[in-house]
């Protein structure tokens, strides 16, 4: 497999998929460039080979039209500013040829949003499913994104992908665009590399014990991930909405709070297997409970399987706290997906931010630490925390999706996996 480090840009046209979906305010400036700032490392390799560097990205849900609040236009500036260079733009990515082939080497140019075209996702628009005709209005979007692949693929010599946050995906400029380079020209970026070897360290070298934190709202949103995980770690916490799901589902009592009835012998099934397997589950104790879901409820500690009616769990307690703090500072690996409580309420946000502390100081004392999920890493930088841990990462879904043991195609195209 090629690597960009060994790779040679010099009088090579380089077309990168990077993940431009910044953040913007009502008038359109960057708000948080943290992304931006990410794919920097292979950028700039390009150019300082003598590289000509093409761009392109996706931004937000436009859903196959053009919308011009989400276009790449208002980046230019910002993306310029981060390269040094000053970025062309090409206002329609599937027609970029001329400006492509106008790069001299050290020029660069961004593309706009490649999900104004339908076919960068290569799912069918305007037809239902249930529709009789949907598997031939499917079958003829493939055919158009192996195309509209091709087209983007014609303006460079080589393929870069350094977009983990769209891995998951098999778009077709983060998988089906590979296809059109041999395995010579065809890499991971930095950023991807770096994602990569951070989720192999945890998967696949961890060192023991290893605990896994998985919070967050809903059970079936990551049931595969902790599945997948009893066969790993010495220790799963689960916290936030989803932990209610398994207090109900052994006879307790948790009032209004949140959960989901159909997938209470799911939650029993993996209490029972972590059981054989020797796997501590390790769930809150007592709740932090509000008597709404808002920043401003009336708030009562409460036994975890004593919920009263009209109440609700919102926040880790401070019991809860200190089991978890004794597990993850014991801890050598830590893998952290998802908030303790309900972290966009500034009342019910010091559980999760309590975890993230504990986390950074687990690695400070040598354990390797990857975070990733937005209210996970919302609150490591929230608390500034950010480089205390071993790893953050930029990609929620496919972080969850790798986990989960599932191939990321984004990677495969690249490395051949299956």
């Amino acid at each position: 497999m090629q690597t960009i480090d060994k790779f040679n840009f010099a009088g090579k046209k380089a077309i990168v998929r990077v993940d431009f979906n910044v953040p913007l305010d009502e008038n359109g400036k960057v708000t948080d460039d943290t992304r931006i700032r990410g794919a920097l490392p292979t950028l700039k390799k390009v150019l300082a080979d003598g590289g000509s560097l093409i761009m392109m990205s996706h931004m937000g849900k436009p859903k196959g039209k053009v919308n011009p609040k989400l276009s790449l236009s208002q980046i230019v500036d910002p993306v310029s500013k981060a390269l040094g260079v000053a970025v062309k733009f090409a206002p329609d990515c599937a027609n970029a040829a001329d400006v492509a082939a106008a790069l001299k080497p050290g020029e660069a140019l961004l593309l706009e949003n490649l999900r104004f075209y339908p076919e960068e996702e290569g799912k069918p628009v305007g037809i239902e499913k249930t529709d009789p005709n949907y598997d031939t209005a499917k079958k003829d979007m493939k055919a158009k994104q192996k195309e509209f692949a091709k087209t983007l693929a014609s303006y460079a010599d080589c393929y870069v992908n350094d977009a983990f946050g769209t891995a998951h995906r098999k778009h077709a400029s983060t998988a089906v665009i590979a296809d059109s380079f041999d395995t010579e020209n065809k890499m991971l970026g930095y950023l991807m590399e770096k994602e990569v070897k951070a989720i192999d360290n945890v998967l696949k070298n961890a060192q023991h014990p290893f605990t896994a934190i998985i919070g967050g709202s809903k059970v079936s949103s990551k049931l595969g991930v902790i599945k997948n995980l009893l066969t790993k770690v010495d220790n799963l916490i689960i916290g936030g909405g989803m932990g209610y799901t398994f207090i109900k589902a052994q006879g307790g009592h948790i009032g209004d709070s949140l959960h989901e009835d159909e997938l209470m012998p799911e939650a029993l099934s993996v209490m029972e297997e972590a059981k054989k397997l020797g796997v501590n589950i390790s769930l809150s104790v007592a709740t932090v409970a509000g008597n709404k879901f808002a920043d401003d409820a009336d708030k009562q500690i409460v036994d975890i399987y004593n919920i009263p009616e009209g109440w609700e769990g919102m926040d880790a307690s401070e019991a809860s706290l200190k089991n978890w703090k004794e597990i993850i500072l014991a801890s050598k690996t830590i893998l952290w997906n998802g908030p303790v409580g309900v972290f966009e309420f500034p009342s019910f946000a010091h559980g999760t931010g309590e975890i993230a502390k504990y986390v950074a100081e687990a690695t400070e004392n040598g354990a390797y630490s990857l975070v990733g999920g937005g209210d996970s890493v919302a609150a490591v930088n929230k608390f500034g925390l950010a480089d205390k841990v071993s790893y953050v990462s930029t990609g929620g879904g496919a972080m969850l999706e790798a986990i989960e043991g599932k191939v990321l195609p984004g990677v495969a195209a690249i490395t051949g996996e299956a």
